[in-house]
């Protein structure tokens, strides 16, 4: 009971700067992550293939994810588990679908934590940097006006976000960052996968939340990458998909 006081008290006390102020400094995100699974598979040629999984599979599959903020660092995180009538088999999900993403924005240094089939790797490396294009165009999202911007990651991989800049922290879902304020919601066409914010929480991030993860083979994004061309080099047009879908 204590503990709620607490955490009630301190809750008006961050409402009552925020009506005096836009700025946002840390905090608890929700993202939700939606794959569209039957745009994945207007691709194929096969149309009976393409058919016969279409009645297997749900048409989209939801997760969610937890962005932890305050101040120049971040940790994103699996959040609260879907249950679901329909489930994908594993070897349709692809890799990469739990990752858990450390970035210290003020060192640039950025540690994630990803399962890539049978392994688990732990990729230490700097900040990505990302050329983003703002535009004039915004959108609501979780109750806050974001701008829109644009940017090409891996050489060919068209990125669309939308930030606030009433969270100061330049984070983002998964390795995405680098505009003035928080990405509030990301979309990438090639990928048919969006994440976007669904609440925003006022709560006091400890230092002892935003930890970096351990677990896994100690790499970086050089390596990995050259691992996976080596692993996948006969997968045909699914390589550039699952690298992609890694390296996000």
């Amino acid at each position: 009971m204590k503990q709620l006081i607490i955490t009630l008290l301190f809750t008006v006390m961050l409402l009552k700067v925020t009506a005096q102020t836009p700025f946002i400094v840390k905090g608890k995100i929700e993202f939700e992550k939606k794959v569209n699974l039957y745009k994945q598979l207007d691709n194929e040629e096969d149309e009976s293939w393409r058919n016969m999984m279409k009645k297997m599979l749900p048409a989209s599959k939801t997760s969610y994810f937890d962005l932890y903020f305050n101040g120049n660092k971040t940790v994103y995180t699996p959040g609260r588990e879907v249950v679901s009538a329909q489930k994908v088999p594993e070897w349709f999900d692809g890799p990469a679908t739990d990752n858990i993403v450390f970035t210290d924005l003020e060192q640039q240094n950025a540690i994630s934590q990803k399962t890539v089939f049978d392994d688990i790797y732990n990729i230490q490396d700097s900040v990505r940097k990302m050329s983003w294009k703002i535009t004039a165009d915004t959108r609501t999202i979780a109750g806050f006006e974001c701008r829109k911007a644009t940017a090409i990651i891996m050489d060919s991989v068209f990125v669309v976000a939308f930030f606030t800049d009433q969270i100061v922290t330049s984070g983002g879902p998964e390795s995405f960052s680098g505009l003035p304020g928080m990405i509030l919601g990301i979309a990438v066409p090639r990928l048919n996968t969006t994440w976007f914010a669904t609440k925003v929480e006022l709560v006091d991030v400890k230092e002892t939340t935003l930890l970096a993860p351990k677990k896994g083979k100690k790499t970086n994004i050089s390596n990995l990458k050259i691992q996976l061309n080596s692993a996948m080099k006969n997968w045909g047009k699914w390589r550039d998909k699952n690298i992609w879908q890694i390296m996000i």
